[in-house]
């Protein structure tokens, strides 16, 4: 798998909510860290996603928030 994102992050999926339209789909990154992803139902099922599946969080972003505390 090649990819132009830098952040790819290793980890296990938690959950998979489906909705009307859209999977929610959660994955443990470790360090007590989720990452949650909106994808679409046809994408959700041609991955194969399901509870305790290894998978990547890859994110590639444009614009990043900085925030304090």
């Amino acid at each position: 798998m090649k990819l132009s994102a830098r952040n790819v992050l290793p980890g296990t999926v938690v959950s998979v909510t489906k909705g009307a339209t859209t999977s929610h789909v959660r994955i443990d990154i470790g360090g007590g860290r989720v990452v949650t992803s909106s994808i679409t139902n046809e994408a959700a099922d041609e991955l194969g996603l399901k509870e305790g599946a290894a998978a990547y969080a890859v994110i590639k972003a444009s614009d990043v928030l900085v925030a304090i505390d």
